[in-house]
């Protein structure tokens, strides 16, 4: 075969050259084109409003339109060109055209086109992607309590979700790690369903507490669809024994109280003293421990065992029976706050009663001096009280002398 000759090959490489330099050079210009229309891509949930805007840099009269994915008009400049009323003109201008599209369904999605009629027809797309909003979680697998240590999978499950949603598990704030999502397409439907599965293992302390299921998609902002439910914990019951008053008297009537917290209550009490035997006055009434009268023969150590089907604990109290005399600590420590109080109010009224006293005395001393004023050299009291008033009248005297 005949090798291609030098020229020929030269002119091929030329011919690829000059193509490649007109596609750049027309770029450049397309780019430049003052009359080439400008589009942006949008985003929207389904049952939103999206606004399509189509602009151009400069006007030369040319009337824009916006074609819909199946390459229908919907508006030639400010007249409308479908029946959908769910399409709006929102703004017309030589050099802007944009509409506005409502209750945005799945079917919206796609490439629309916006073209001005130049010479030659210039265009431009905008990819519309349509978000399907996922439904409210379902939570399922708390039908049932569960037993202490045992353990317990709970399914989320969401539909309706484009693309597909993720979901997250929380105990209270604390984010828990489910196993991974699974997503199913539905069928001649362009949405997908994701479940997700959550084991735990409980205790008595997770009785109670509260299982979310959230929701995390483009569509939604966080939080705004998640479902709780609360976890039932059987255990057995934790026991105390509460007593009536912190001070038993003897001679005096006296109660103990079994207080056993398990799940479900405890249904069966037992009363008992360690090393003996109830005493005659003693009588147990379900979770109560009744004295009809205290003897300091009843001192002791007393046990109640609680049970309510799953288990069954015991709790204990040391009884000590005072004298009928016997006061409390916090009687007499509430005595003392008295006595305090009292004391420092005694002391403010004595300040205060000096304070004055001295004050009486330091004003009673001016009056004196004051009134005593021209008598000092006076040798009786008659005289005195002439000097005095005369005292008063010379400055009566001075005053009508000045004026």
């Amino acid at each position: 075969m005949a090798l291609p000759s030098a020229p020929s090959t030269l002119w091929s490489v030329s011919l690829l050259t000059v193509l490649f330099a007109a596609v750049v050079h027309s770029n450049i210009i397309f780019d430049d084109d003052p009359l080439q229309p400008v589009t942006s891509d949008e985003t929207v949930s389904v049952g939103g409003t999206v606004t399509l805007t189509c602009r151009v840099p400069e006007s030369d009269n040319s009337s824009l339109q916006w074609s819909n994915t199946a390459q229908q008009t919907l508006y030639f400049g400010e007249k409308r060109a479908l029946r959908d009323n769910r399409i709006q003109l929102h703004r017309s201008t030589p050099t802007e055209l944009s509409i506005t599209i409502a209750e945005v369904q799945l079917s919206d999605e796609g490439e629309y086109t916006c073209s001005i009629f130049t010479m030659p027809v210039r265009t431009a797309r905008a990819t519309v992607t349509v978000l399907g909003v996922p439904g409210e979680p379902q939570i399922l697998g708390f039908e049932n309590a569960v037993p202490e240590g045992g353990k317990v999978t709970l399914t989320c499950t969401s539909t309706g979700s484009k693309p597909p949603a993720r979901l997250r598990w929380y105990r209270g704030d604390q984010e828990l790690e489910g196993r991974p999502d699974v997503v199913e397409s539905v069928p001649d439907d362009p949405t997908y369903n994701v479940s997700s599965e959550l084991t735990l293992e409980v205790s008595r302390s997770d009785d109670k507490a509260l299982i979310t299921c959230a929701v995390d998609h483009p569509s939604l902002a966080p939080g705004d669809k998640r479902s709780e439910r609360a976890l039932q914990v059987l255990y057995s019951p934790d026991v105390r024994i509460t007593p009536e008053s912190n001070l038993p008297r003897e001679g005096e009537k006296f109660h103990l109280q079994c207080v056993g917290n398990g799940n479900p209550e405890p249904t069966s009490y037992r009363w008992e003293k360690k090393d003996g035997e109830l005493p005659p006055l003693a009588k147990a009434d379900g979770a109560f421990l009744r004295f009809e009268m205290l003897n300091k023969s009843d001192n002791g150590v007393y046990l109640c065992e609680a049970s309510n089907g799953i288990g069954d604990s015991l709790g204990e109290y040391t009884l000590l029976v005072q004298d009928p005399t016997a006061m409390s600590t916090s009687s007499g420590v509430d005595h003392a706050v008295i006595g305090g109080v009292v004391a420092v109010i005694v002391f403010i009224l004595l300040c205060l009663l000096i304070v004055l006293g001295r004050y009486l005395i330091r004003h009673k001393g001016t009056y004196l001096t004051h009134e005593a004023k021209g008598s000092d050299d006076a040798p009786d009291a008659d005289t005195a009280i002439i000097n005095a008033e005369g005292g008063h009248s010379g400055a009566e005297d001075k005053k009508e002398y000045f004026i």
